[in-house]
C-alpha cells in the first residue's frame, strides 16, 4: 500500500512517549477543564497532548491527514490517515481515577495498518500491525480462551457525549447481557477496554456511539491477538459504525444474539 509501517511505528511510538509525559505531568496538579458538551469533558492536557502528537507526526509525515479527536480534521496530500485520542479517559483523568490512555491509529486506502494505545501510568504500550500480531511492552498478545458467554467477563462503556440520545441508551443492552454473564465491567476508557479483551483480562466489550479515534487503534490490537470485531449485526465493523462489538472470537455469536434480542 505504499506505506513504511515501521516508519510510523517509530513515530507513534515517540510520540506516544511524549504526549504521555504531559499526561502524567498534569495528573499531579489542578488543571484548567472546559465542556464539550453539559457532562462531556476536555482539559487543557487533552489540547497539549494532542499538539505534541501531532507535531511528531507533522516532522516526518507533513502529507499525511491527521483525525483527531479535540482538533477534528487536518488534510493532507498523501494518501496515510492517523486517528489519534490524545486522552481517552478525560473524566477518569479529571477524577484521578487511573483508568486513561492515548491512542493512536493509522490507516492507508481505508485499512488501518498500525495502532498504538499507550497506558502511562503502567507504562503499558499496546500495539498491533496489520496481519503482524499484537503485543504489550513487545511481548505477543493473545485473547482469552473462555468459550462460553455464561463463564465470561465482559466491558462495556456509556456515552458522554449526548447522554439523552436514545440512540446512544446502552441500558437496554446491559441489562439482558448482564444477566447472561458472570460479570460486566467499565473502566472509562475504551481504547484501554479493547486492550483488554486483546490480552484476554476481558472476553467481550461493546459500545455504542463511539468516534473513530476510540477504536482505530484498539481494534486492530483485538483483530491482531486473535479476536474479532463487528457491528451490531455481525457485519465488518467500520471506523464510522454506530456499535462495536469485540471479542476473543469464540463468544461473540453469543453477544450478537443477546443483542439482538433489543429492538431498536
Amino acid at each position: 500500500m505504499g506505506c513504511d509501517v515501521q516508519a510510523v511505528q517509530k513515530v507513534a511510538r515517540e510520540a506516544a512517549s511524549a504526549a504521555g509525559k504531559i499526561l502524567l505531568e498534569g495528573y499531579t496538579r489542578e488543571i484548567k477543564i472546559s465542556y464539550k458538551g453539559d457532562i462531556d469533558l476536555v482539559t487543557e492536557v487533552d489540547w497539549a497532548s494532542e499538539k505534541e502528537i501531532i507535531r511528531h507526526i507533522r516532522q516526518s509525515f507533513p502529507d499525511h491527514s491527521i483525525l483527531g479527536e479535540e482538533g477534528g480534521i487536518v488534510s493532507g496530500p498523501g494518501n496515510g490517515r492517523w486517528i489519534i485520542d490524545p486522552l481517552d479517559g478525560t473524566t477518569n483523568y479529571t477524577h484521578h481515577f487511573p483508568f486513561f490512555a492515548i491512542s493512536i491509529g493509522f490507516e492507508s486506502e481505508g485499512e488501518v495498518l498500525y495502532g498504538l494505545v499507550y497506558d502511562p501510568l503502567r507504562d503499558q504500550v499496546f500495539e498491533a500491525q496489520k496481519e503482524g500480531g499484537a503485543t504489550l511492552n513487545r511481548v505477543p498478545l493473545s485473547v482469552s480462551k473462555t468459550t462460553s458467554l455464561s463463564k465470561s467477563l465482559l466491558v462495556t462503556g456509556f456515552s458522554s457525549s449526548k447522554p439523552d440520545d436514545p440512540e446512544r441508551d446502552n441500558l437496554p443492552f446491559f441489562n439482558r447481557l448482564s444477566r447472561r454473564v458472570q460479570g460486566i465491567r467499565r473502566t472509562g476508557s475504551a481504547a484501554l477496554d479493547l486492550c483488554y479483551v486483546g490480552m484476554g483480562a476481558v472476553d467481550g466489550f461493546w459500545e455504542i456511539g463511539l468516534a473513530p479515534w476510540d477504536t482505530a487503534a484498539g481494534g486492530l490490537i483485538v483483530r491482531e491477538a486473535g479476536g474479532r470485531t463487528s457491528d451490531r449485526i455481525n457485519a465488518r465493523h467500520e471506523l464510522t459504525s454506530s456499535m462495536i462489538v469485540a471479542s476473543n472470537g469464540h463468544i461473540h455469536e453469543e453477544i450478537i444474539t443477546v443483542l439482538g434480542e433489543i429492538s431498536d
